[in-house]
C-alpha cells in the first residue's frame, strides 16, 4: 500500500498540472474573446500577404524552370543553372537503362515539388564537372542548395538496391537532405512509414546493384 503522505503529494501534483493547463486554456479563450474586428482585419491582412508572397515565389520558380525536368546542354550551363535557384537536384546520367528509371522519378517528382529544380547531365559530355565533383557511378544526383553541392545519391543503393523502387523512396532521401520540402510534416511521416515497409519487404529478396561503370 502507498505511503499516504506520498500519495498525498502526487495528487496535489496532478491537480496543480491540471489547474495550469485550465488556466492556458482559459487565457487562450479570452484571448479569442478579445479579438475586435481590427484584429480579424489584421490577421486577414497578414495572410493575404503570406499567400501574395508564395505566389510570387511560385511565378519565380515556374520562370525559372522549375516544375520541369529538362536537361543542361553544355557544361557551362550547369554553373548559371545553381547559381539561379536556391535547391537544385542535378542528375549525371549516360543513356542506359538505370538512369532511364532515374528519369522516370526525377520527372515525377519535378511537378510534385516546385519549390526545387530538377535537371539532368550528361556526364559523358561534361568530364571537367565529373571530374570536378566526382561522378564515379552513373546515375549520380548531386543535391545542390545555394550554389553548393551539399550531398549525393549515388546509383540505387540508398533506394533499396534495385531499380524497382518507388519515386516515394526517392522523395523521403530529398527530404532527409532538405532539398526538397514537404508541405505538412505528417507527409513526411507516412512517407517514411510506407518506405520502410517497402525496404522490410525487399530485405527478404536479393537483387544486383545499379550500374556502376
Amino acid at each position: 500500500m502507498a505511503n499516504p503522505n506520498v500519495q498525498e503529494i502526487i495528487e496535489k501534483q496532478v491537480l496543480t498540472v491540471a489547474k495550469a493547463v485550465e488556466d492556458k486554456i482559459d487565457e487562450e479563450i479570452a484571448a479569442l474573446d478579445r479579438l475586435d474586428l481590427d484584429d480579424i482585419e489584421a490577421l486577414r491582412e497578414r495572410r493575404l500577404q503570406q499567400m501574395k508572397k508564395m505566389a510570387e515565389k511560385r511565378s519565380r520558380w515556374i520562370s525559372l524552370g522549375h516544375s520541369e525536368y529538362t536537361e543542361i546542354p553544355s557544361e557551362k550551363d550547369f554553373f548559371s543553372v545553381v547559381k539561379a535557384s536556391d535547391r537544385v537536384v542535378c542528375h549525371f546520367y549516360r543513356d542506359n537503362w538505370p538512369c532511364k528509371v532515374m528519369d522516370k522519378h526525377m520527372g515525377i517528382l519535378a511537378k510534385q515539388h516546385i519549390e526545387t529544380r530538377f535537371v539532368k547531365i550528361n556526364a559523358e559530355k561534361s568530364p571537367f564537372l565529373a571530374e570536378k565533383l566526382k561522378i564515379l557511378v552513373l546515375p549520380t544526383l548531386a543535391l545542390i542548395k545555394n550554389a553548393k553541392v551539399d550531398d549525393y545519391v549515388v546509383g540505387f543503393d540508398e533506394l533499396g538496391g534495385t531499380d524497382e523502387f518507388n519515386t516515394e523512396d526517392l522523395e523521403e532521401r530529398l527530404a532527409k537532405a532538405q532539398v526538397i520540402f514537404f508541405e505538412g510534416e505528417s507527409s513526411l511521416n507516412s512517407s517514411k512509414s510506407s518506405a520502410q515497409t517497402r525496404r522490410s519487404v525487399r530485405q527478404s529478396e536479393s537483387h544486383d546493384s545499379s550500374d556502376s561503370d
